[in-house]
């Protein structure tokens, strides 16, 4: 299994200061974090796209990029491009541009996000949420088959025989589809032969079961080889040397967080019950010790029997030392421990 970090590059107020981090530091932290990944032997480094004061990143390739230069084994990928309302040639132009910087790490993880602040921003009609990423979808596959392109569609102009550069190294450019709990998208997914990777930041993940076997079923009736059909877990959480130290460290931001999401999309509030029935071994959140997350990554494998894993360890901007910290016990504990039970 592949073991990784996703981060949205948090720009969120400290809830003990009330101090709000500057958008530079944030980068500049979120750069030596990749490095660290690299460095201690993770696999994945995934970076989201959004629009909002909250999140650093609204241009996850160049940040990318940045990351490229200073690592040399580890994949970078976005996590997630919101391609809907994204224009497919320059996403694809960006993260080939990535791949030969990168010599060949290069991923995009394609999803319909669960913001839509960029949709207005790029004079978008949030009626046509899933016409276009189905269509901008189509299109971004065609440019990654071929250097020649004719397409057409709705929602931009058509192509005509246009060639599209530069080509990647990775041939093709891999391209996951992000799935948050949409039994369609993980249909869209196993259709086209494309990897999933699936969102499980809440509730029991024993329930999303039946979504990848889904997945995997519309891949099967598509003709596609099963074993050619990765499926990737993404979820939140952060590690301590010591189990106690690591919930209280994280609740605060936690707490923040889904309280400032919860008042916008009208969530119950975030208490600490809520939080510890979530980090128990049947909930969703990887918050613990390195024992207590290896345990939980090898239950949620004998359920899934997933490809990749990538952990969230920065829900709300958590002081650097401790994010460096968690990426060192990831990389040198939990990962070696997790390989090694599953061979």
């Amino acid at each position: 299994m592949e073991l990784g970090i996703y981060s949205f590059g948090d720009t969120t107020p400290d809830p003990v200061t009330g101090a709000v981090p500057p958008a530079a530091g944030r980068l500049r932290d979120l750069v030596e974090e990749i490095e660290l990944a690299d460095q201690v032997g993770l696999d994945v480094f995934g970076l989201g796209e959004h629009h909002r004061p909250d999140y650093a990143i609204s241009a996850p390739a160049t940040v990318l990029a940045a990351a490229a230069a200073r690592t040399r084994r580890i994949r970078l990928t976005s996590a997630v491009t919101v391609l809907g309302s994204e224009e497919p040639v320059r996403v694809f132009q960006q993260f080939a541009t990535l791949d030969l910087l990168s010599d060949g790490r290069a991923e995009i993880m394609a999803g319909r996000g669960s913001f839509i602040e960029s949709f207005p921003l790029f004079g978008l009609d949030l009626n046509d949420y899933d016409e276009l990423f189905a269509e901008k979808l189509d299109l971004l596959l065609k440019l990654r088959a071929a250097e020649r392109v004719t397409w057409s569609g709705r929602h931009r102009p058509a192509l005509h025989d246009q060639p599209v550069y530069p080509r990647p190294l990775q041939s093709p450019l891999p391209v996951w589809i992000a799935v948050g709990g949409n039994p369609p998208s993980a249909v869209r997914a196993g259709t086209l032969g494309l990897p999933m990777a699936l969102a499980i930041i809440g509730g029991q993940p024993a329930h999303f079961a039946p979504l990848i076997e889904l997945y995997r079923e519309a891949g099967r009736r598509a003709g596609h080889d099963p074993a050619s059909l990765p499926v990737g877990i993404n979820s939140h959480g952060f590690i301590a040397d010591d189990s106690q130290d690591a919930a209280d460290i994280a609740f605060p931001y936690y707490a923040d967080v889904m309280g400032r999401l919860g008042r916008e999309r009208g969530w119950p509030a975030y208490t600490r019950p809520r939080f510890e029935a979530s980090r128990s071994p049947r909930g969703a959140d990887f918050i613990g010790s390195p024992q207590q997350v290896i345990d939980k990554i090898l239950a949620q494998h004998e359920i899934f029997h997933h490809d990749r894993f990538l952990l969230q360890l920065s829900l709300g901007t958590m002081p650097h030392g401790r994010i460096m910290r968690a990426i060192e016990l990831y990389g040198t504990v939990v990962a070696p421990a997790v390989r090694k039970a599953l061979g």
